[in-house]
């Protein structure tokens, strides 16, 4: 019994040192393999590194850090090479203001919105569209493709029309001037739901005492070329960039975006801002970049005389309501109301089509990637 008992003693010990060398080979594999992953996705990061929101939204920028995954290094390398211009204040006296935040004085030839169509811009979405294509997939890229390749045709036809997007026109895309609620009814309903708080941020970024002490425009603020009136924004997101001060001063609206499912956030044609339109203001006719996207307006202070008309329909806004709208239509909007009235105010963002796919929305983000 002695004789067996030490025995098993040493299977026991066998068999538990045999189990020892198994983990120790275990964790050696598993160590390697995590690695290789994170290797990996370092690769992947630094092919798709850009100055977009790829990671996603951060719902309070804090300290340091920079909204949306956008390296602070890079926007003040943005910020150095930005332009500066003397536009008018808010008492008409000159100030400097940078380009960044305002495409009415964008000069930059990068910018998608600004850039005059040619075959210049058609061979380099092509390009992007074979780069995309060969890193991923053709499949569900018919209207991409026939869009890219007839660019010219969409947008150098010199015929007037009611709808003519300035930059990229996806075909077979169904279109009107204004669009049902329904369309976005869950982005729709969490921004009608977000008043209050987007109401009190733009109160709390509009009635600074800078404003009222001098004659330059409100901090964040820009100015907007109109033909009479005064038009301004203050944007947390322009043409998929994060403006890291105006979202920092703004985290409930910033938390509101996050949480929205359709919001274009990773490409030019992605915008959120606070526009403010002054009594007797008027904006040119104009044309958006593209009708892969729905505008949508959201009423936060709207006196009488106010109206938005978009391929010749007439609409006025509602405090606390939305209005969906195919900006690639020509379309206009003016505020006739007297100065007793004060400003018409609405939180603009740009939402996708409802009827691009998931896959099509893919690739737009990466053919449209911000300084691409």
């Amino acid at each position: 019994m002695e004789w067996s008992l030490e025995r098993m003693r040493e299977w026991v010990a066998g068999g538990m040192q045999s189990v020892r060398e198994c983990e120790s080979s275990a964790l050696g594999t598993a160590l390697c393999l995590a690695l290789l992953f994170i290797w990996y996705c370092y690769r992947v990061g630094c092919e798709h590194s850009a100055p977009s929101l790829h990671g996603g939204f951060s719902p309070e920028p804090r300290g340091g850090a920079v909204p949306g995954g956008v390296l602070a290094s890079d926007l003040s390398a943005r910020r150095g090479s930005s332009n500066l211009r003397q536009v008018g204040g808010v008492g008409g006296s000159g100030v400097g203001e940078e380009e960044l935040n305002g495409f009415a004085y964008c000069q930059s030839p990068e910018c998608f919105r600004c850039a005059k169509p040619g075959e210049g811009l058609n061979q380099r979405l092509y390009h992007s569209l074979q780069e995309y294509a060969k890193r991923y997939t053709w499949a569900g890229m018919g209207r991409v493709h026939k869009g890219v390749r007839e660019q010219g045709r969409y947008l150098l036809c010199s015929r007037p029309s009611i709808q003519k997007p300035e930059v990229f026109f996806l075909p077979d895309l169904p279109s009107a001037p204004f669009f049902s609620r329904e369309a976005q009814k869950h982005d729709v309903e969490l921004l009608e739901r977000s008043f209050p708080a987007l109401l009190a941020e733009f109160e709390s970024v509009y009635r600074l005492p800078s404003s009222r002490t001098s004659s330059s425009l409100p901090l964040g603020w820009k100015a907007n070329s109109t033909p009479r009136g005064q038009w301004w924004t203050f944007y947390l997101v322009n043409q998929g960039t994060p403006m890291v001060l105006n979202a920092r001063r703004c985290p409930r609206t910033w938390r509101v975006l996050g949480q929205l499912r359709t919001f274009i956030a990773n490409n030019v044609f992605g915008n959120a801002c606070f526009s403010v339109l002054s009594p007797g203001a008027t904006i040119t006719e104009h044309y958006g970049p593209t009708n892969v996207r729905l505008r949508c307006h959201l009423g936060l202070k709207v006196p009488s005389g106010c109206e938005l008309v978009v391929g010749g329909e007439p609409q006025c806004w509602s405090e606390g309501s939305c209005l969906l709208f195919d900006d690639s239509f020509l379309h206009t909007a003016f505020h006739d109301g007297s100065p007793e009235d004060g400003p018409r105010v609405v939180f603009m963002v740009d939402l996708w089509h409802p009827n691009v796919a998931a896959a099509e929305r893919q690739a737009l983000d990466y053919i449209f990637t911000p300084g691409r």
